[in-house]
């Protein structure tokens, strides 16, 4: 019959079916709309007053990457830790060998130069020394980076601490002849003039035997911290001797012939102020004969 609903069209008499008005907008029935109850809010969940709020117990854990890099950091850190503890006790090892080997350096005395090196000044004779030593110290620092090039080097720490107490023992008796040549030998015994000249290596610098506050007999925590620095710089300039391929031979070489007339010069800086004529020398004894002399490149 014309105007009439479709029977697909007509409203739904099923229980639960909105039975408000069909003229919406639109036009559009209620049971086509949905219900006319209020339904799920859609506000934010922090926001609503009806919810409990998130505590530390209920909130979402960390990350597996975020705890994985915390793991990492800490064992770094206590990798550092670690490495930083056995570099202070190396540094104390060779600081103890080389106070060790100081008083078993073979030194001459200026009347023994002077016979060796017969119709030379203070100057040339110290020119002499200071040669012998950096051809003494570039011969140890070659036989170390010789012995980089080997396919598996041979306990490398142990060869560096080797020539880094092979090239103190070596400036050491430099310094002592020095200061025999400069007519300013310390007083004291084996033991002290040792610890002296230790103390003038590790400060670089010339002992003015004249002021007993530049002399000193005993190695206190100060001078040995002093050491220890000087110990450190040597370690990390001798580092480059360690490159394979004959290379680390020549640089060794190179740095400490370089490294040993730098030394050389400061010294004789400072002794050339305080330096006595020989002329005007009183009489001095000879130097003792250490007990179990070091045998010492030439």
């Amino acid at each position: 019959m014309t105007g009439s609903t479709p029977p697909w069209k007509r409203r739904s008499l099923r229980r639960g079916a909105d039975q408000g008005p069909s003229d919406g907008p639109h036009r559009a029935r209620d049971d086509e709309r949905g219900s006319s109850e209020t339904g799920a809010s859609l506000e934010p969940v922090a926001d609503r007053a009806d919810l409990p709020a998130p505590t530390d117990m209920t909130r979402t854990p960390a990350p597996v990457a975020r705890r994985r890099a915390a793991a990492v950091r800490d064992r770094a850190r206590e990798g550092v830790r670690k490495g930083g503890s056995r570099a202070r006790a190396g540094l104390a090892y060779l600081a103890d060998r080389i106070i060790e080997i100081a008083p078993r350096v073979p030194v001459r005395d200026l009347a023994a130069l002077r016979r060796q090196f017969p119709g030379l000044g203070p100057e040339e004779l110290a020119d002499k020394l200071v040669a012998g030593a950096a051809s003494a110290t570039a011969t140890v620092g070659a036989g170390v980076g010789a012995a980089a090039m080997l396919p598996v080097p041979p306990a490398m720490p142990t060869e560096l601490a080797a020539e880094i107490t092979g090239v103190a023992a070596i400036e050491l008796k430099l310094i002592a002849e020095l200061h025999e040549v400069y007519g300013v030998r310390p007083s004291g015994n084996l033991k002290d003039r040792s610890t002296a000249y230790l103390n003038s290596w590790s400060g670089e610098r010339g002992i003015d035997a004249r002021k007993p506050s530049t002399v000193s007999g005993a190695l206190n925590s100060q001078m040995k911290q002093q050491l220890r620095q000087q110990i450190m710089k040597r370690t990390i300039r001798d580092l480059p001797n360690l490159m394979p391929f004959l290379v680390g031979a020549a640089v060794g070489a190179v740095m400490n012939r370089r490294d040993t007339r730098k030394l050389a010069e400061r010294i004789r800086k400072d002794l050339r102020r305080m330096q006595v004529p020989w002329d005007e020398l009183p009489q001095l004894p000879a130097l003792e004969t250490p007990a179990n002399p070091l045998q010492l490149e030439k």
